[in-house]
């Protein structure tokens, strides 16, 4: 590290320079190598991880079925870190190379769906669920959570947690950002039960894994570094939402680290619960 740095003319790629998950990122687009994706029986086939953006859909396809509607769905892992994401067949859903990514067979043709926000609203007004009473305000939040997430997972994540050595700019800038979100939410929330009011619905869902994560504590080890504790109309609603069964079963699909007991690596069947936890199949 330099205390100053000047941009080359034309910028260069480095892979040796990302830090962590730096195999993530390349600045080319498109299939690394030839990979068709597993389908399964139902009408939804869902290509995902358990971080905060996965948990989105699943959260969402699990509040379904609860809710009664035909929502069942294969959930298949894509391992990021092993390039699953740069495969031939994942492309071919999502250019972009990103989870989650979705394929509504539902119909009379496969629907692709990629981008998290994209795949909620898909999902939402196919069934006429969780869209609640005031759909401005609802896309306004959704909206709110999709251009704010990158601040929080790619700029404050990325500088205080991953990055090659600590550098102080990055991470006052971003951490100043975050505790701004955090406080725009606290505010609202102080008003509010949920974002819309007093329906729950994909706004809730589409925030609670970046932000509810992040007042639990659980994101990057920054609580304290955040104080956190502080934003106690966040941590009211966060407790909440991850009390519902349907949550804390979204939360399981797709993962891949943590406990073994909360890891449902693929999910075929409601049952898979019960029965097909890392800690069962070893």
């Amino acid at each position: 590290m330099t205390d100053t740095y000047t941009p080359p003319k034309v910028w260069t790629w480095d892979k040796e320079n990302g830090g962590q998950w730096a195999s993530l990122n390349r600045p080319i687009a498109g299939a690394t190598h030839d990979a068709d994706l597993p389908v399964g029986k139902h009408p939804f086939q869902l290509y995902s991880l358990a971080t905060p953006n996965g948990q989105k859909v699943t959260i969402l396809l699990e509040e379904l079925l609860a809710a009664g509607h035909d929502a069942e769905y294969d959930a298949w892992l894509i391992k990021i870190g092993d390039g699953d994401q740069f495969g031939s067949g994942f492309v071919e859903i999502n250019p972009n190379s990103k989870i989650p990514a979705l394929v509504d067979r539902s119909g009379g043709e496969p629907v692709r769906v990629f981008e998290s926000g994209a795949i909620l609203m898909h999902l939402a007004e196919k069934f006429g669920a969780f869209l609640g009473s005031n759909r401005t305000e609802l896309l306004s939040w959704l909206m709110w959570q999709m251009g704010s997430a990158p601040y929080l997972g790619g700029g404050f994540g990325h500088f205080y947690a991953y990055a090659p050595y600590k550098m102080e700019y990055p991470i006052d800038r971003f951490a100043m950002e975050v505790k701004r979100q955090l406080d725009v939410l606290d505010r609202h929330l102080a008003e509010n039960r949920y974002m819309t009011g007093d329906d729950y619905t994909i706004a809730d869902i589409a925030i609670f894994p970046w932000y509810g994560r992040t007042v639990h504590g659980e994101s990057y080890n920054a609580g304290e570094f955040l104080d956190v504790k502080s934003y106690t109309n966040v941590i009211r609603w966060a407790d909440e939402i991850a009390a519902r069964p349907a949550v804390i079963r979204g939360r399981m699909v797709n993962k891949a680290s943590g406990d073994p007991a909360t890891q449902l690596r693929e999910r075929h069947d409601a049952s898979d619960f019960e029965t097909k936890t890392q800690d069962k199949i070893g």
